[in-house]
Order: C-alpha cells, then structure tokens, then sequence
C-alpha cells in the first residue's frame, strides 16, 4: 500500500510540473559543482540549488511580507488529491463547499483548533490574496520565496502553478512576474501534504485502520517529536531588478600576517531578455565594520569573485571565548551597467551580508576557532512551543537565546533538522556556534532513491547555511540504523558527496550504535554519539554512569581516531515532581543524573580529543502519543513554556566553570548567592 501511495504522488507531482508554466527564465552565470563517482551507479546527484537569498530590502529590492491569517481547508484523509482533480487551485477554496478555517502563518496548523486536525494525515489547502504594485511590471522581477513548508508542497498563483517542493525545514522560491496581475488583486494556493514514507527525509509510513468512523490512514515514525507540518516559517514576496544578483558565497580565514581575508563570489541572474541590450560595468564591493566605517573595498570589472584583505580585522569569536563575541561585518555588494551617456554608470541591484573573519580548523585531535581549541557545551534542541507547534515565532526565538547565553552554553546542534534562518542570524549575532543538521533522523532502509533525496537535504542545507560564521559542522545524520550492512556503501557515498561541498566545515553525525558495529564513523570527521546511561540503560542507577561512559568514549576513540563529543544524554524529568532519595522522573534525578555526567566528563577532558557536551533537551516538547510520554519528552532543562528545573542552575554554574577555566571568562555576579561565610567543600563533606 504504501509503495503505491508514494508512485502516485510522486506521478501527480511530475504531471503538475510537465504541465506547468513557464517564464522562461535564463542564467548569465550558474554555480559550478564537481561530483565524484559513487558506489551506487543509479543514484542521481541533486542539482545544485541556486539563488535563495535571504530577503533583504536595499535600495534596489523591495520585501513585503505575506505573513498572517491565511485560510485553510483539509482534504478528506482518504482522498488526499480531491482537490487537485477538482481544481481547487483555480478559484477560491471557498466554492469547495468545506469548512474555511482561519489559520496563522507561519505556524503548525496541528494545535490551533480544537478538532482531529491535529493528527490529520493527508493534504491541506492554504490559500491568501495580496496586491502587485502597478509600478512593479516590467520594470523588476518578483519573487515568492516560503522559507518552509512541511512536508512537500505545491503553489498556485492565480490559479497557474508556480513552483513545488519537498523537504521541509528549507526555502524553495519563484519568479511569478509572468503570473501576477499587477495593480489588482492575485490569489495564492498551497496544497501542503504531511505524509511521510520509505524515501522521504526523514522517513516514515502510512497505513490504514479501520475505526468507529470508517478506514482511515495513519502516519507512524520512529523519530521522537511531533510530525508537525504547515506552513512554518515566513512566506515573502520580493523584488529585484530584471537584472540582479542571484547568489553569493563566501569564506573568511585570519592570516599569519594578522590581516583578513574573505574570499567571494557572486552569481548574476536575468532573464534574457532583459539582459539584451544591458552592458555590466563593474561590481564595487564594500565592507564595513560594526560603526559604519569602511574596512576593505574593491571593484571588479568583467569578474565576479575576489578577495578582500582587511587590516587589523575583528573576528568572530564564539560566547563566552571573548569580550566582544559575534562581531560582524557588513559586506555590501553593488552591480553597476552602462548607460547611454558617456561614461555614466547607474547601480542595477545591491545586496548586504552580514560576515564573520575567523578561521576554522580540525585534526584528529581537535576542533580549532582561531587557532584555540574549542570544548563545546550546549544542547541538542527543537523548534517547539505550545499552540504554534514548529512555526516561527520572534518572542520565542529571542527567548532563547536569552536562555542559552543565561545557562553559558556556547554551542547546540540543529536537531533533528534545518532551523529557521532568523535563528542563525541569532546566532551569528551572539557568538553561538552551531552544530547544523539535516532532516535525516533514523534513517533506515537504505536503497538509492532515499540516497538522492538525503543528498538533495544536505546540499539544500548547506547551500542555505555555508555562508554563517556560526556554523562549525555539518551532521549528516542522527541515530541512522548505522549498524546494518547496507549503510556500508550507503554512507560512504553520502560522505563522499558531502565532503566536496562542504565549504571549510568538518562533518559529522549523532550515533547510537555500537563503535564496534557502526559503519558511518569511519568516514566522519568528528565522531559524535548518544547515550542515555541510567535512564534507557540501567534506569536508576546513576552509579553505573562513570565507567561506562568513559569506557565508550575510548572505545569510540580508539576504533576511530577522531574528536569525539557526547551529542544526547539526559533523563524525563516533571517539572515540580521530588524524591528524596532521588527517584526517575524528578528533579532530584535529574540533577543527580547530570552530575555523575559531569565527573566522567571531567576524566575525559584531559585526553583532549574529547570534544564537546551536548545535554538532551534544551526545552520539554512534543511527541506522538505514546504511554511512555507524558504530553511529550520531558528532557528538557527548561519546561516547554522556557521555565528552568532545578537542574538549569546545576548545568548554569558547570558551563560558566568551564568558561571561566577554558577563557578565564568572568562570572554573573548571580551566579551563586551568599549562603554563609563557610562555604563547605566536597572534600570537607
């Protein structure tokens, strides 16, 4: 059943781009990618991606957001191409005939009613109208760009198709200029479908049970967190002119001489008619620091890469490693054309990135940041709150990173998936470094097809990310079945591909097998791992965490000979539940469980090549209902509603320990309060 299911909508997909328009886009200039060969002769490489800038206005570009209150209809789960044979795209999801729900954007649209949408498996119909300026025909081109959308998606824009995409957790966008009726009203359509299969990323099945109401399909996972799905994170509708830049990419590094180097490159994208008759001048590139001021310029002429040298530069430091952490500078590109008038030129387009100066680099020791070796404390993470599931959400967003920098983490890993771009611009800005992971979670039954689409997340994600300061490594995967004799071939491959775009970062991966049975480990360059002693394993003895701890990690390090972290390790913990002694699921055990941690952490510190501390979870949130989860996973350090456990201040003090040993960094004064004028030690106890 499944089998079909998934050749039938991938068939459908195929006729719906056969068939529709196009606005006969051309490419002055493409990126250029080398793919080596590969284990698995049928496996199709992903076609780079291109364009995808974050929307920034500049004095070119215009960006009008078309967030709000969208409306939304659902497809009868067992007919989930209802609409697309009746055509619900061509007129308002109001002739239908269904129930018009009123629906926030970006947001899940699991949690905001009080019906069975939540656990609705299928597709679902958002539709919202906006207005084209008159101003913008002809003169520019306009973009629609939705920076997520769970899980495959396709958009109709007055009733047209206008792009598709799968995978969620990242941006896909389009040129609708040929679509729009500028000066009135248009009318967007989304059909977003939430179902997951055998060679989706990640993976899932569908299959049918028969209930009080009739068969209905059902979507099971092996991954631990709610399949979310909706329109996630902000929808743009942006300009540039017919002419402009679609692309950059960048490095930095410091150089032996104390000077910086950023290396660049631009892309220029036009259609071709509107590059006819358009004679490029020169590209004046500008950095300026964090006062305006300007570092380093160029202009090139005829090229569109270079290099700038910066003097006595500011680089990008990490929290807690430096007083001044995430400096950025504002690089600033200008495309100038010819006129008629002699010797006149006029800026066609303009386009600002924020950048970092530092280098990066590894060895079979350690992990470097401008030549320091880095220990790494945080947390594996999700994008979830109460009511807007996995949308985003600005408070929530400064929250925490309010709560990480209070806590002293210095790092966390994008588990299990892409995060918002506006969290890595968060990031970036406060020196938090980030461990960046595609949406590959257990992956299991491996076969070529689920190859091509892990490859197309990773090179989605790394083409998004690559130009972030903040990201030190790409992970590849977490807890894959890494056991099984056909993740062999399948991750060397994988590894393979990843290695030659992975712009200046190690790779890396979340394990949970064996180091003597896992066949992903031997190709990465950072080994991580997960392992939940005295909670999956010896559930209550926290007297059983030292050795086993430290004789995994050695095991790990001596099977493989490289940097090793611990990704996962934590325990379920209900916020205001005690045991004296302690007892699973209450604080006290939490507490207890993490400092037995923090000593077999301590021994392993000493060998260097240990590496880095990731507690799960930074926050409580939610899973599949499950009778061994009490309205969700309750690892996290802080409630779902970002409140700490007892454990927070624990983990609070041992970060900032460490970031006062490793950076003699200085301590919050509130750190610790005044209990008496003896403080008794451990040893005096």
């Amino acid at each position: 059943m499944l089998g079909v299911c998934q050749t039938f909508t991938w068939l459908l997909y195929s006729i719906l781009l056969l068939l529709s328009s196009s606005n006969g886009e051309g490419f002055v200039e493409q990126p250029d990618v080398e793919h080596p060969q590969f284990e698995y002769e049928s496996v199709r490489l992903p076609t780079p991606s291109r364009g995808l800038l974050y929307p920034r206005e500049s004095a070119t570009r215009e960006v009008r957001s078309l967030n709000g209150m969208w409306r939304l209809v659902r497809s009868e789960a067992s007919d989930p191409f209802q609409g697309v044979r009746e055509k619900w795209y061509a007129n308002s999801l109001r002739l239908t005939g269904r129930d018009i729900l009123a629906m926030p954007v970006p947001a899940s649209y699991n949690d905001i009613t009080t019906d069975d949408l939540r656990d609705h498996v299928g597709t679902v119909w958002y539709e919202r109208t906006f207005f084209a300026p008159r101003l913008w025909e002809g003169t520019q081109r306009t973009w629609l760009r939705f920076d997520s959308v769970h899980y495959s998606a396709l958009v109709w824009i007055n009733g047209r198709n206008a792009t598709h995409h799968t995978i969620g957790h990242l941006p896909f966008e389009a040129d609708i200029s040929g679509l729009l009726n500028f000066g009135g009203e248009n009318r967007i359509t989304v059909m977003c479908d939430n179902r997951l299969g055998n060679r989706t990323i990640p993976q899932g099945s569908v299959y049918k049970v028969k209930t009080d109401n009739g068969s209905l399909p059902i979507q099971s996972y092996s991954f631990d967190f709610f399949n979310y799905a909706g329109i996630h994170r902000s929808v743009h509708l942006y300009t540039t002119p017919l002419l402009h830049i679609s692309d950059l990419q960048v490095s930095s590094q410091l150089t032996s001489e104390g000077m910086g180097r950023i290396e660049y490159r631009l892309w220029i994208d036009g259609s071709q008619d509107s590059y006819m008759g358009i004679r490029l001048s020169n590209v004046l590139v500008q950095l300026r620091d964090r006062d305006g001021q300007v570092a380093a310029q160029q202009i090139n002429k005829g090229i569109y890469h270079g290099t700038l040298l910066v003097p006595n530069p500011h680089p990008w430091w990490p929290y807690l490693m430096h007083p001044d952490p995430g400096y950025l500078y504002d690089l600033q590109f200008e495309l100038f054309v010819e006129t008629n008038e002699e010797e006149a030129e006029v800026m066609q387009d303009s386009y600002r990135l924020p950048v970092g100066i530092r280098n990066l680099n590894w060895n079979n020791e350690s992990l470097l940041l401008n030549g320091v070796p880095l220990y790494l404390r945080g947390f594996g993470r999700h994008e979830d709150a109460d009511i807007r599931g996995k949308g985003l959400d600005y408070a929530l967003l400064a929250r925490d990173f309010n709560l990480i920098k209070w806590i002293g983490a210095n790092a966390y890993r994008t588990s299990h998936y892409p995060y918002s771009e506006e969290s890595m611009q968060f990031a970036d800005e406060h020196g938090i470094m980030i461990i960046d992971e595609c949406p590959a979670v257990n992956i299991d039954i491996f076969e070529p097809e689920l190859l091509e689409n892990h490859m197309s997340s990773l090179e989605q994600l790394i083409h998004r990310d690559r130009n972030h300061p903040s990201v030190i490594a790409w992970s590849v995967a977490n807890e894959p079945r890494s056991f099984k004799p056909g993740a062999l071939k399948y991750f060397e491959s994988l590894v393979n591909y990843t290695r030659g775009i992975a712009h200046g970062r190690p790779l890396t991966a979340a394990i949970n097998a064996n180091p003597s049975a896992c066949h992903l480990a031997q190709f990465l360059d950072i080994v991580g791992f997960n392992r939940y002693n005295s909670w999956y394993q010896n559930t209550g003895r926290t007297d059983m965490i030292v050795n086993l701890l430290t004789d995994e990690a050695q095991k790990w390090r001596k099977t493989f000979g490289k940097p090793i972290i611990q990704f996962e390790y934590g325990g379920d913990t209900m916020e205001g539940m005690h045991s004296l002694p302690a007892f699973v699921w209450s604080e006290e055990y939490q507490v207890e469980l993490f400092s037995h941690h923090f000593i077999a952490f301590d021994k392993l510190r000493t060998q260097k090549w240990f590496i880095g501390e990731f507690v799960w979870n930074f926050a409580d949130f939610r899973t599949a209902q499950t009778i061994t989860r009490v309205g969700g996973n309750k690892k996290g350090v802080f409630t779902r509603n970002r409140q700490p456990k007892e454990v927070a201040f624990i983990l609070r003090r041992r970060y900032f320990a460490l970031a006062q040993e490793l950076h003699q960094c200085q301590l919050p004064e509130d750190l610790t309060l005044y209990i008496s004028k003896k403080v008794i030690t451990h040893q005096e106890l």
